[in-house]
């Protein structure tokens, strides 16, 4: 069975010309926690569990060896993990729940898809991830929710979720409630720096415009310079930033740039935007590895 694809971190890549592009939108309407751009980079936390990742490494009610279960199995053990000296069960249901739902891994003929490893090992590093945030004394409330819900999936109109990504609404609310949790984990452990936010495009210019300035691109690209511009003099106030090394032979004012100057200011923005957003990405990946060393979790053979 092919494993599900998940969504990780947003692409950050430059392209030949050095400039960095912006990440693209995913294809599939499907999320999993976390649902923000921040979560593990997988093959990193795979080499930290090497070792302790184990493949049908655990007996007593497993179903193994299948490729769809019956309703009745569905609350079977499909993989299991010890963290913190304690040894929990990961049923199918549970997987399935958490990834795509489990209406939506049910079949024509009634049965259900079986959970892939990667589905398994998500929802147990996901409840090493909720162990450290209540931990951190990290509670969400419903208003943390229906705030987390609007500005990561546009609305906290749950049903309406559901529907959209063929889940129950309990488990929308689920991934919702916990990806909640790990982000304000995630600002605890990586900090919260405003800095960090990919810029704006500039409006693209109409149709035979392409060549003018404006005061809508100046000012633009004033918005971006911070330091590096003197608001008061109208010029470069220092010359040793990424802005003025890109823009140091170009002509323009608050008042008046081209779009294509816009557009190189804006490929910097992105560019220090990318190296920060990195580097928090570094730092939180550490974190979770840290966290992830310490557990062993095993994978039933799920498909013969």
């Amino acid at each position: 069975m092919a494993d599900e694809k998940k969504g990780d971190l947003s692409s950050l890549g430059d392209d030949k010309g050095g400039k960095a592009k912006a990440p693209k939108k995913p294809a599939e309407k499907r999320f999993t926690v976390p649902v923000f751009a921040v979560c593990v980079v997988a093959a990193a936390v795979i080499g930290v569990l090497v070792g302790k990742f184990l493949l049908g490494g655990f007996a007593g009610g497993a179903v193994t060896g299948k490729t769809t279960l019956s309703e009745g199995e569905l609350d079977s053990t499909v993989g299991s993990y010890v963290y913190q000296g304690q040894t929990h069960a990961i049923t199918a249901r549970q997987a399935l729940g958490a990834a795509t739902g489990v209406d939506a891994a049910k079949q024509d003929d009634g049965t259900y898809t079986m959970p892939s490893a990667d589905n398994v090992l998500d929802y147990a590093r996901n409840q090493v991830l909720a162990v450290a945030v209540k931990a951190e004394g990290i509670e969400v409330s419903d208003e943390d929710m229906a705030t987390y819900a609007k500005d990561t999936l546009g609305t906290d109109d749950y049903a309406s979720l559901a529907s959209t990504y063929g889940m129950s609404e309990d488990e929308v609310k689920e991934v919702v409630r916990q990806s909640a949790g790990v982000k304000r984990l995630y600002d605890k452990v990586v900090g919260t720096d405003d800095s960090a936010q990919a810029p704006e495009t500039p409006a693209e210019p109409a149709e035979g415009s392409e060549d003018a300035a404006t005061a809508d691109y100046g000012k633009y690209i004033v918005g971006l310079l911070g330091d590096e511009w003197d608001a008061d003099k109208g010029t470069w106030a220092r010359e040793d930033g990424p802005y003025y090394a890109a823009l140091k032979d170009q002509s323009f004012s608050a008042d008046s740039a081209t779009y294509d100057q816009a557009m190189t200011a804006y490929y910097v923005a992105y560019q220090q935007y990318s190296q920060q957003a990195s580097s928090q990405s570094a730092t939180w990946s550490q974190y979770v590895n840290g966290l992830l060393a310490n557990a062993s979790i095993s994978i039933g053979e799920l498909v013969s």
